[in-house]
């Protein structure tokens, strides 16, 4: 077998003429022979005793074609990758042609590649970042959102007030008759809380167990149920129970409550502080890191083959499919639950996968340009993250990770850095509201 032709395509293809001669075309044929002849039926003979010229001439000369080709094509793809030096990222597409009439074989395999990147200008790339502030205001509202968690009910016998629950029964008419719908027996709504179409809840605030009251209110124009958009309604209401919700004290007890580590309040506001400023630095950073990369990817040029997009969409789908199998579900269950199909969901993140195949290609020609390397210690010490974060022994984690790709990954990370850092920090743009301080 012989490369005799390697010709880039557009789309990042290569395309790869191979010849196979008639001898070791017709050895495929002869191991063909062996491994599906012993299950081929033939007039006068046992099964699996014909002779290979009798079944060919009973059932025709290609008959061992397909299964020979399946033996030769993996060795014929071998060689033809390794003198050619492409680095396929996907699988080919093969046009057989005709065969010879010396009985040779000529493969023609349409390969993708990795697409030759062109970055244009990637350092000091202009991107904004946000300045991390926690304010007294910020800490105020997550203690009063953890109160809240703490919170109990207890049953009043005095009116309705805002922020009460009540416990209802209710049925709604449009011009004197019930629609489906509008109806349900012992409903908690809280008051205030804007569940139900506005100018309910306001109409029920006044009212005690035991009362009951007509509550008049008009659908939205917009409203989901056409049937009733716009229309006025009357709603029959029985209110059974009035609950109150009763917060605790914000105070050192409550800091012990809700934190293992926490003694008094002071100690509380500074872990909430310090939380919150974490939190909100991650997003700034990686929302930094996002525009520096659109800077990058703008001025980017690269033909990249369909068939990396597709490849990092099997690798969401499985990633995704795995965390609903965690949840006790199955990935067909799940397309079912939400009227989808593999094709539509696919659809879905086809964007995101092609903006992970862009990034990974731009960071890769980065570390290219910039001879950007990474050291022995710094796989070493990944290795050591990586068994602490799962809780394995290092030497296990060395055996599922291979070096090689994990170097790989560590150079995409080192080239991400040093976009970062080469980056020209601005200032985002005053807010409206801000502005109008």
């Amino acid at each position: 077998m012989e490369l005799k032709k390697t010709e880039k395509q557009e789309h990042s293809v290569v395309a790869l003429t191979i010849d196979i001669t008639a001898a070791e075309f017709e050895a495929a044929k002869d191991k063909a022979f062996k491994k599906a002849g012993k299950n081929i039926t033939v007039p006068g003979f046992r099964k699996g005793k014909a002779p290979r010229k009798m079944i060919e001439k009973l059932y025709g000369e290609g008959v061992f074609f397909e299964e020979a080709f399946n033996i030769v094509y993996p060795e014929a793809m071998d060689m033809a990758v390794k003198e050619s030096g492409i680095q396929p990222v996907g699988r080919a597409d093969v046009d057989l042609g005709d065969p010879s009439e010396e009985g040779g074989l000529t493969i023609v395999a349409k390969v993708p590649v990795e697409p030759e990147v062109e970055l244009g200008e990637y350092k000091g790339v202009e991107a904004e970042k946000e300045t991390v502030k926690v304010l007294a205001a910020d800490v105020k509202a997550e203690l009063n959102r953890l109160a809240q968690r703490g919170a109990r009910t207890q049953t009043v016998e005095r009116k309705a007030k805002k922020n009460d629950t009540v416990d209802l029964d209710f049925e709604g008419f449009v011009d004197g008759v019930a629609f489906e719908g509008g109806k349900a027996e012992h409903h908690e709504l809280t008051l205030g809380s804007g569940s139900f179409i506005p100018g309910f809840e306001d109409q029920l605030i006044g009212c005690k167990a035991g009362e009951e009251k007509d509550v008049v209110v008009t659908f939205p124009a917009e409203y989901h149920a056409a049937e009733l958009a716009g229309k006025e309604a009357v709603f029959k209401c029985k209110i059974h129970k009035v609950e109150e919700t009763i917060l605790p004290e914000i105070d050192d007890e409550f800091a012990k409550d809700v934190s293992e580590t926490c003694e008094t309040l002071d100690d509380l506001k500074k872990e909430i502080t310090d939380r919150l400023k974490k939190e909100r630095q991650q997003a700034a950073d990686h929302a930094f890191e996002e525009k520096v990369l659109d800077g990058v990817l703008a001025n980017m040029k690269a033909d990249i083959p369909e068939a990396m997009i597709e490849s990092q969409l099997d690798s969401i789908v499985q990633d995704f499919s795995y965390r609903v199998q965690m949840q006790g579900m199955g990935m067909e269950q799940y397309l079912q639950m939400t009227g989808s199909d593999m094709q539509s969901f696919r659809g879905m993140f086809r964007d995101q996968a092609e903006r992970q195949v862009k990034t990974r290609l731009a960071l890769q020609k980065v570390a290219e340009l910039e001879n950007i390397a990474v050291s022995d210690k710094e796989i070493e010490d990944e290795y050591a993250k990586m068994a602490e974060q799962y809780g394995m022994e290092i030497d296990k984690i060395k055996s599922a990770v291979n070096a090689e790709a994990l170097s790989a990954d560590l150079k995409i990370s080192n080239a991400l850095e040093f976009l970062k850092k080469s980056a020209k920090v601005k200032k985002p743009a005053a807010k409206k509201d801000e502005a109008a301080e």
